[in-house]
């Protein structure tokens, strides 16, 4: 029994050490991508690994010195890799001063609502309780569109694309709409939004509203589209110039993968979330299964007034709520990524990719 409970322990240890070498491949199949996910709970598990191996299984030996090394290595890059999304790290973007927000902030609420989800009442009920100015809901199909119909008589603008197939996206927004477009930017079945929207002082902002189709096993979908879909959005941005930008939607990725990182030097956008949370919006009912999968990134232009994950809505996310403050003067005191050469060549290598795998149908989910 004593073995058999150190070979588990051992299995345990060296299956957290196995997956964070995975993660390191450049491969976009599911199987690889998934480990991009989980890095908290496979520092969870190495630590664990670790410690009941040196409490009741540490002899001494060169192999046993090597295990607790294979395990403090895997805890160090897991932890290297989620850092900047805790309160240790230093703040990306600045938080707004006291009353310098006054007719210069807005606030935006995405939500992923699962298609299948019936409890439109608590999504409006939310809404009407955090009082966002603009409202970007994805997975949204005709069931969906109707049962948000009463946020009409708030919103006056609004864009609405609904789908059967998980990609559906509607906006609402109390602000006027500029030029508002439902993009196929990569795949003829998943849409994207693109518009600008006046705040009252008449300053113009430029919003992006995503969800990509993600990586998973179930129908042996790897990331390819989602990746390309990201460098598309990245490089559109940094070609429009210096102009106050907004990304949100469920990007089907975490804030800490490769993707989203090329995504961000790409884009010169900034993620609030650094150095402040995970803000985890995914899943909505399985604590142990909970990462970053909304996001909302934004140009240098502003500074953070609210960041926060609302109250349950029946779906598998939750809602993320945000208010940003136009100051433009910030813009100098906050950092710009930037893209470099090898990010270049990444997001040429994803482009194309994407392009071979559309020929082939393969970058399509096996419905068979």
């Amino acid at each position: 029994m004593f073995r058999l409970l150190k070979w588990l322990v051992m299995g345990l240890g060296l299956a957290a050490g196995s997956v964070t070498l995975l993660s390191f491949h450049k491969g976009s199949h599911w199987f690889i991508r998934a480990w991009d996910f989980p890095r908290v709970q496979i520092a969870a598990v190495s630590a664990f690994s670790a410690s009941l191996f040196r409490a009741f299984f540490f002899r001494g030996s060169r192999r046993d010195y090597l295990f607790l090394s294979t395990n403090l290595l895997c805890v160090l890059w897991q932890s290297w890799k989620i850092f900047p999304f805790t309160a240790l790290a230093r703040n990306q973007v600045k938080a707004t001063r006291p009353g310098e927000a006054r007719g210069r902030s807005f606030r935006l609420l995405m939500a992923n609502v699962m298609l299948e989800n019936t409890d439109a009442h608590r999504l409006v009920a939310v809404i009407r309780e955090y009082n966002p100015d603009i409202v970007l809901v994805v997975e949204v199909g005709e069931a969906w569109q109707k049962a948000l119909s009463p946020l009409r008589e708030i919103y006056p603008h609004r864009v609405e694309q609904p789908q059967e197939n998980y990609y559906g996206l509607v906006l609402f927004s109390r602000f006027p709409l500029v030029d508002p477009k439902i993009e196929f930017l990569v795949q003829d079945d998943i849409p994207s939004l693109r518009t600008a929207f006046e705040l009252p002082g008449g300053e113009r902002i430029y919003l992006h509203g995503l969800h990509p189709r993600p990586p998973e096993p179930i129908r042996d979908q790897d990331s390819t589209p989602r990746d390309a879909e990201l460098v598309v959005v990245g490089r559109a941005i940094r070609a429009a110039g210096d102009r106050p930008t907004v990304v949100a939607g469920d990007l089907n990725d975490v804030a800490w993968s490769a993707t989203t990182e090329l995504f961000v030097r790409l884009s010169g956008l900034l993620d609030p979330r650094v150095g402040r949370g995970f803000y985890n919006s995914f899943h909505a009912d399985k604590l142990y299964l909970r990462y970053p999968l909304d996001h909302v990134f934004h140009s240098r232009h502003f500074t953070l007034t609210d960041l926060r994950c609302l109250p349950n809505i029946g779906s598998d996310h939750f809602p993320v709520l945000i208010e940003l403050c136009y100051d433009p003067e910030a813009g100098s005191e906050q950092p710009k990524p930037h893209a470099d050469a090898g990010d270049e060549k990444d997001a040429d290598d994803k482009l194309q990719k994407q392009q071979e795998a559309a020929q082939t149908g393969e970058d399509r989910p096996n419905d068979g």
